[in-house]
C-alpha cells in the first residue's frame, strides 16, 4: 500500500473513531504527520467518496473544517435484541414466502422502538 493510500485509511479511521464530534481538519493532519495540503486532499478525497461530510468551522480565529463520519461502526449490539435472531419461523421467513419481513409486526415494532430512541437502524448519520 502506498503512502497516501496507507494515509488516507489511517485518516478515515480517525475521523470514524470521533463519531458524532467530528475532528477538525487541522487537527486531523498532525496526527497523521502530513502536510496541510496533505491533509486537505485527503479530507476531500473521502468526501468525493462519500465517506466523510466536511462542516467549515470558526477555530481560534481561523477558518477550517469540522470532518465527520457518514458512517458509524456497527456492533453486535445494535441487533442483539432483533426479535429475528430467536423467532422460531426464521427458517420458514422469506422476502416472497407467506411469512415475510414484510409482514413481521415484531419486526416492525422494535424497528419503531429504535427510531423512537434515536437510533438509526441503517447506521447513516
Amino acid at each position: 500500500m502506498s503512502r497516501r493510500n496507507n494515509l488516507v485509511h489511517q485518516a478515515l479511521q480517525l475521523i470514524v473513531n470521533t463519531g458524532d464530534h467530528g475532528v477538525l481538519q487541522s487537527e486531523l493532519w498532525r496526527k497523521l504527520s502530513a502536510s496541510s495540503r496533505e491533509g486537505s486532499r485527503i479530507a476531500l478525497k473521502l468526501e468525493n467518496k462519500g465517506f466523510i461530510r466536511r462542516e467549515r468551522e470558526l477555530f481560534s480565529g481561523r477558518w477550517t473544517y469540522r470532518l465527520y463520519p457518514k458512517r458509524r461502526p456497527t456492533s453486535i449490539n445494535s441487533i442483539i435484541d432483533c426479535p429475528c435472531l430467536m423467532c422460531p419461523e426464521a427458517f420458514r421467513c422469506g422476502a416472497w414466502s407467506s411469512i415475510s419481513p414484510n409482514k413481521c409486526e415484531k419486526l416492525t415494532e422494535w424497528i419503531l422502538g429504535l427510531m423512537q430512541n434515536g437510533t438509526n437502524p441503517s447506521g447513516d448519520s
